[in-house]
């Protein structure tokens, strides 16, 4: 095993709402908290309070407590931060569901999840109302934040005037937030992270992180993924920094709202670098506020995190973990000097780590000098998620009886105790940050008619980014036709969200399996790379 080298940090057995806003200073009060980046309108920490203790006390009057679901479909707006840090105020459990995502996919997140209210925007409407009525839930428990006839508004529940409620429950074990992951492999699953786990991360990074009072952070990173939940939403708000939200990642708006908020440190992933250090357009505008970026969500290249830093004149790091992880595990700190930006850095405080050989099960050394061998990293910690929801062999497949969660990544770390990731054991497609489960594809182009079998891997597009690539055994549809490339393209278009769409398509006779019936996806990728004839 190998651990920190930072020193234990004492987490608080407290509440998220507590843990954030308990301590709250007179002096902090009249800070500004967040910023819509739009349309420049200003929160202050007192108002914030204040609106989270009202929205607790119109969902409490209304039953919604600790035994109780939410759902938030909603892009990165002030508003988002109200309803999350409210509805745990409230002791009600909050599953945030992708914006990008369609009926259909948002019905089976509330269904999974026992969701009982829906906070929206009239924006995503259709597809949130869609989705409520298939999951039962009733008009007025579809809150849109905005205002819709015949649903209640951000405003209604703001002035109903009833008190903040009195809420006990172990922070430890009572779930805070179920976000979806695909974990190693599978379809998406709720991740259990209590209390505890988001109190435990924020905690974790703080000391490396360095993020000062005096900071603004550009809230590019969704709310619903967990790495802005964190890292952005929560680590800005327990530091007394200011959060400008941006709704959608627009290049030139983005480097405006840098510029014209003078926003300091920059949370982002590679896309994201791979835009500021290439395109013509950021030398337009004066980003010299920026002093820190740090890249996550997927692997930043070493070259790239090098031009990037070049180009802004400010420090890039990178940092490393999973949304079963709260999610953050490892991180270059901000004051490291010898650290490689294509590394992950150092693994968090509190937290231990094996590197097992995924061949023989055998442990692998830290070594005295030097890098060690690869192995499969497996992490334990108080960020360590709960485990899966009412999946209890996925849970057990996940966390072992030790309590180390199997990660899925290969990595290697330094005598030092650098962690730097190599290559993955989880069949998980990355996609500009977003998890992608190439199960969920499959079953879903199994269900047309032409498709006799199919499976589904990532591959490289012609920006490195991995997009899903499907091998599908074609059968003739009742008409008598075969598929072509398009129409298979446009059929799983139609029923998923953008970021799923299937890119890029090959006709096989038979998708190739091992004996128990196991999609052999390394023999796809070998035959996708394999020159044509």
């Amino acid at each position: 095993m190998f651990s920190s080298p930072f020193p234990a940090v004492d987490i608080p057995d407290v509440s998220l709402y507590e843990y954030l806003f308990g301590g709250l200073r007179e002096d902090d009060l009249d800070r500004i908290a967040v910023v819509d980046g739009t349309s420049g309108a200003e929160t202050t920490y007192r108002e914030l309070r204040d609106r989270i203790n009202a929205l607790a006390g119109a969902v409490a009057a209304q039953g919604l407590g600790v035994d109780g679901v939410a759902a938030i479909l909603c892009p990165n707006i002030p508003a988002f931060t109200v309803v999350f840090h409210g509805l745990l105020r409230a002791g009600a459990t909050v599953t945030p569901v992708n914006s990008l995502y369609t009926a259909d996919e948002i019905e089976k997140q509330l269904t999974d999840a026992g969701a009982s209210w829906l906070f929206t925007i009239s924006a995503l409407l259709p597809a949130a109302r869609e989705a409520a009525g298939r999951a039962g839930i009733p008009a007025d428990r579809l809150v849109v934040l905005d205002g819709a006839e015949g649903h209640p508004s951000l405003q209604d529940l703001l002035t109903s005037g009833a008190p903040a409620p009195d809420t006990r429950f172990d922070p430890a074990t009572h779930i805070a937030v179920l976000p979806y992951s695909s974990g190693t492999t599978g379809r998406p699953k709720g991740v259990k992270l209590s209390h505890r786990n988001l109190v435990a991360n924020v905690e974790q990074s703080r000391g490396l992180l360095k993020v000062r009072p005096d900071d603004r952070l550009l809230a590019l990173l969704p709310f619903f993924h967990i790495y802005g939940l964190t890292v952005l939403l929560n680590l800005a708000l327990r530091e007394r920094a200011r959060l400008i939200t941006i709704p959608k990642f627009e290049l030139a708006e983005f480097l405006r709202m840098i510029q014209d908020h003078k926003c300091s440190y920059l949370f982002i992933a590679p896309p994201v670098a791979v835009a500021l250090s290439k395109h013509p357009l950021v030398a337009d505008y004066d980003l010299r506020s920026v002093h820190t970026t740090l890249s996550g969500a997927a692997p930043l290249d070493g070259e790239l995190g090098a031009r990037l830093a070049e180009r802004l004149g400010c420090r890039v790091l990178q940092g490393y973990g999973m949304t079963e992880m709260s999610p953050v595990s490892h991180l270059i700190p901000v004051d490291a000097t010898e650290v490689p930006v294509s590394s992950v850095g150092y693994t968090v405080p509190n937290m231990e780590c094996r590197l097992v050989d995924p061949a023989t099960g055998e442990e692998i050394e830290v070594p005295a000098e030097g890098t060690s061998a690869p192995g499969h990293l497996l992490c334990r910690g108080p960020n360590v998620m709960l485990g899966y929801l009412n999946r209890p062999e996925e849970t057990a497949a996940t966390l072992d009886a030790d309590g180390f969660l199997h990660t899925g990544d290969i990595a290697t770390v330094r005598a030092d105790g650098v962690v730097s990731i190599v290559d993955r054991l989880k069949e998980l497609i990355k996609y500009k940050g977003y998890q992608i489960a190439p199960a969920e594809l499959e079953a879903l182009l199994l269900t047309h008619p032409g498709i006799a079998d199919a499976a589904v891997i990532g591959t490289p597009d012609a920006d490195g980014q991995e997009v899903p690539m499907a091998f599908v055994v074609r059968q003739p549809t009742p008409e008598g036709e075969l598929l072509d490339e398009a129409a298979v393209e446009e059929f799983v278009a139609s029923r998923v969200a953008p970021f799923k769409k299937i890119r890029r398509v090959e006709f096989i006779d038979a998708v190739p399996k091992s004996s128990s019936g196991k999609i052999l996806r390394r023999l796809l990728k070998t035959a996708e790379k394999a020159p044509q004839p």
